[in-house]
């Protein structure tokens, strides 16, 4: 007969794959600070993120948006990608949907999905992009080297790089230097879907 103990664990929770993921996140970034020699005051005034919301993040208690996710990754140098650890990773994987890491900023209105496994500093990324009809969303600049390449699958986009404004419709493509302060903005009433390539091709740190 199994014992107390293994009785009592049987019957525990098993964590929800996101709870590990933001639990495994904090850890890996606690570690990236702590080697950049930062406090999470220090962190918290070069970033631009609170301390008190650094210290839920690390502690596993808060998952990240992907507005502060950007602002955390810029201030540590290193894409942000390679701020979310999950598993390690086999040579082929499978990213359902269902399983996948979705972030989301603006009440929900825009929500970003990772196609990519996080598996540690990349130079390379690629996400799914979806905007609520009419919303804008305006991202700060990258680091220095970053180049997004976009395309529209639904709807129509107008993207603003710097005070340059560029409206693409289902099918267009844009290619542009990210290191400036950007915006996505949905034109049409409906949903809209972006799939976009971020490339690094300064990697200042190797994690």
């Amino acid at each position: 007969m199994p014992s107390d103990t293994a009785a009592v664990l049987d019957h525990l929770p098993t964590p929800a794959p996101s709870d590990t993921i933001c639990i495994r996140t904090g850890q890996h970034l606690r570690r990236l600070r702590t080697r950049r020699g930062y406090s999470l005051d220090r962190l918290a005034k070069v970033s631009g993120v609170s301390r008190a919301m650094l210290g839920q993040i690390e502690t596993g208690k808060s998952s990240p948006t992907l507005s502060i996710l950007a602002k955390i990754a810029a201030a540590l140098e290193v894409t942000c990608g390679s701020l979310i650890i999950e598993a390690e990773e086999p040579t082929t994987v499978l990213l359902t949907r269902a399983g996948s890491k979705t972030l989301s900023s603006s009440d929900g209105k825009f929500e970003t999905r990772a196609l990519f496994p996080y598996d540690g500093d990349r130079t390379v990324e690629f996400y799914e992009l979806r905007l609520a009809p009419h919303h804008s969303e305006r991202a700060d600049a990258h680091r220095h080297g970053t180049v997004e390449n976009l395309v529209v699958t639904e709807g129509t986009v107008e993207v603003i790089v710097g005070k340059q404004p560029y409206i693409l419709g289902e099918g267009d493509a844009l290619l542009f230097e990210a290191d400036v302060p950007h915006v996505y903005r949905n034109m049409t009433g409906s949903p809209a879907t972006v799939y976009l390539v971020s490339t690094c091709k300064d990697v200042i740190h190797q994690i």
